[in-house]
């Protein structure tokens, strides 16, 4: 590896490159993980939305596929957090992150530090960065509003560098990337490598339905990757799609009663009690990020999404993504492409060091 690719993300993380895989939900499954990992990148596993049982299962099915470290997603209210932690410091030979968003408090933070496992929060926002810093942080994923699933309002080119300046710490830069001239300009800002949903999401090694990945590749406008609060009332981005539409046309008395119709299907699904979905409600609803609405809400999205990604019904599902869906073309294996985003990446570098140097471009 070039030392221009060298970075305090791959010292820390044991990865051969700068390329972070997010932890997408119902697509981050132990298959693209491995696939990530093998190609030299750092994959997350996508616990968060992972029921019962079903954790320590996938981390074995990814150690079973790879040699190399890997990492964990999980939410603090989700029901089977304990689980999860258990899981991840039971594996800690393996596991060198954790990620998530509204996160574990300090405590919990420093069991997984005592463990020698790293704390990789995404934040989309300088307060939250700041705040994550100081619960423990080692290492932030910064998302731009240009990127997928729940997101902010300010561009990856306004946050990365506010954030850079406010913290001490490692800094991967999310939102908007999927090539070797995302990465270059990543690290030119001063961020230690990039991380990419979207583009993970769009490869060969990636478990969403191929009528789906066809929906994907027919995006060709970004502002058709749009925001809503219509499904679980939280800023989120997905395709426009004949749902999106129904749900942003629905009164707000109807999407509760919806809502709630999801949230018993998903119950009985996840083999939940009425207490424990109660549990799961209460801690969402006093959460610094969310509230009443999205706590109703947020039934909605598990059942919606896996029927868009999962099951491949393009407008009765949900597709979510970043508006660089617009700008990938094909799919790529998780091999290839990192492979491509690195030597895209050294080529730019290259073109500025020669320039700086005098020898043209």
């Amino acid at each position: 590896m070039t030392g221009a690719l060298d970075t305090e993300l791959t010292r820390r993380l044991g990865c051969r490159h700068p390329v972070v895989q997010t932890a997408m939900g119902w697509v981050a499954d132990p298959g693209l993980v491995a696939a990530t990992t093998n190609a030299g990148g750092f994959g997350f596993l996508a616990a968060a939305v992972m029921g019962p049982g079903e954790i320590g299962p996938a981390i074995a099915a990814v150690k079973a596929r790879t040699e190399g470290g890997f990492g964990v997603n999980f939410h603090m209210f989700q029901p089977t957090a304990e689980e999860v932690i258990a899981a991840v410091l039971a594996n800690r030979d393996r596991i060198r992150a954790v990620s998530y968003g509204r996160g574990p408090d300090a405590a919990t933070i420093g069991r997984f530090k005592d463990a020698g496992i790293l704390c990789v929060p995404t934040v989309g926002a300088v307060k939250h960065a700041v705040k994550a810093v100081e619960l423990g942080a080692d290492i932030l994923v910064v998302q731009g509003g240009e990127g997928g699933g729940h997101t902010g309002s300010v561009p990856t080119s306004l946050l990365l560098p506010q954030v850079l300046d406010a913290v001490p710490v490692p800094v991967v830069a999310a939102g908007g990337f999927h090539d070797g001239r995302g990465l270059a300009a990543a690290l030119a800002w001063g961020a230690a490598g990039i991380a990419m949903g979207t583009r993970f999401l769009m490869t060969t090694d990636s478990p969403v339905n191929p009528a789906t990945l066809e929906a994907y590749l027919k995006v060709k406008d970004p502002t058709r990757v749009r925001i809503t609060t219509a499904v679980d009332g939280l800023p989120q981005r997905f395709v426009e799609n004949a749902e999106v539409r129904r749900l942003e046309g629905m009164s707000a008395p109807a999407r509760l009663v919806a809502s709630l119709r999801h949230a018993r299907k998903w119950g009985r699904e996840a083999g939940m009690s009425y207490a424990a979905m109660a549990k799961l409600a209460w801690a969402s609803m006093t959460s610094e990020d969310s509230g009443f609405a999205a706590t109703v809400m947020a039934p909605n999205l598990p059942r919606l999404v896996q029927l868009g990604l999962l099951r491949g019904d393009t407008e009765a599902g949900l597709l979510p993504g970043g508006q660089v869906a617009a700008l990938i073309d094909a799919l790529e294996s998780c091999e290839t492409l990192i492979t491509r985003v690195v030597a895209e990446a050294e080529d730019r570098i290259g073109v500025l060091c020669a320039a700086r140097n005098g020898e043209g471009a």
